[in-house]
């Protein structure tokens, strides 16, 4: 198994439990435009976290090459750009179907790990990405279609995909950039990255940024939870475990997140959906208990 520090992991654990909640508070914000759940989830995380920036790594940031600049700045655009596919993907198509398609992003990971960063992960490993994409894509399923009419499946379909491919990218340029940046800096850059970006979306598609108050802090609980926990915990792990590994451990969001629902909705999953979960925490665990890389 990849070496790193006990913290890496405990690091990772919470974030995964931060990540979680994702679909809950989403839920909870009821009929809100995604562009501007989006904006005030990323800027939520990067009001926390430029001040911080600016206190500890300013001389750091100053220093980068053009290419780091590039990198992160780029990074930050891709995962803004996530988060507007993946929550209008939601809104446009059933969640099955968007949560089948954005489970994809493992296979991504390795396969464009692999080609560009040189990282070929383990036979075990694979074998774990695979098995854990079948039961993701069993927990999809599970929540059946109920027969409702979405707005453009077709569009949301592609939209789900599409997120899957930036966070795949946005993941791997992470990797590259995390091996000679701290996580301080090049958190800061990302997340700041990531708000204009879906300022900027919001600006082009007109959609309004103003939310109630209620809905607000819920938005802010976004951009704190799933997103500075949560993406923060994957950011920091990055310098330590391969890319595809992290991406096959954000397939335990849909079992977290199910869980959490279980208690807080009531919401009792069904016999497919229960072996979709027992599937991916299986496969998880028996690369992360393996000594393999």
């Amino acid at each position: 198994m990849a070496k790193a520090p006990a913290r890496v992991w405990a690091l990772i654990a919470f974030g995964l439990l931060a990540i979680g909640s994702s679909p809950i508070l989403i839920r909870l914000a009821g009929d809100v435009p995604a562009l501007t759940l989006a904006a005030w989830r990323t800027m939520a995380v990067t009001a926390v976290f430029v001040p911080i920036a600016a206190m500890q790594s300013r001389d750091e940031i100053a220093a980068f090459s053009r290419r780091e600049w590039a990198l992160a700045i780029g990074a930050g655009v891709l995962l803004g750009l996530h988060f507007m596919a993946w929550i209008v993907s939601v809104q446009l198509t059933s969640i099955a179907s968007a949560s089948v398609l954005v489970t994809m992003s493992p296979i991504f990971i390795a396969v464009l790990g692999a080609v560009f960063l040189s990282e070929r992960p383990s036979r075990r490993t694979a074998a774990g990405i695979a098995v854990a994409v079948v039961g993701a894509v069993l927990i999809g399923l599970s929540e059946g279609n109920e027969g409702g009419a979405y707005p453009n499946p077709a569009l949301g379909n592609v939209l789900a995909l599409t997120a899957a491919v930036l966070v795949s990218i946005y993941l791997l340029i992470g990797r590259a950039v995390r091996q000679k940046t701290t996580f301080v800096a090049y958190f800061a850059l990302l997340n700041g990255a990531a708000a204009v970006t879906c300022l900027v979306g919001c600006l082009v598609a007109g959609v309004p940024l103003g939310l109630p108050l209620p809905v607000a802090l819920l938005a802010i609980a976004m951009g704190i939870g799933p997103g500075l926990i949560g993406h923060g915990s994957f950011a920091y792990a990055l310098k330590y475990l391969p890319a595809a590994l992290i991406g096959l451990l954000s397939l335990a969001e849909p079992v977290l997140a199910s869980t959490v629902a279980l208690f807080s909705f009531q919401e009792v999953p069904s016999a497919l959906g229960a072996l979709g979960m027992a599937i991916v925490l299986a496969a998880i665990a028996a690369v992360v208990t393996s000594r393999e890389a």
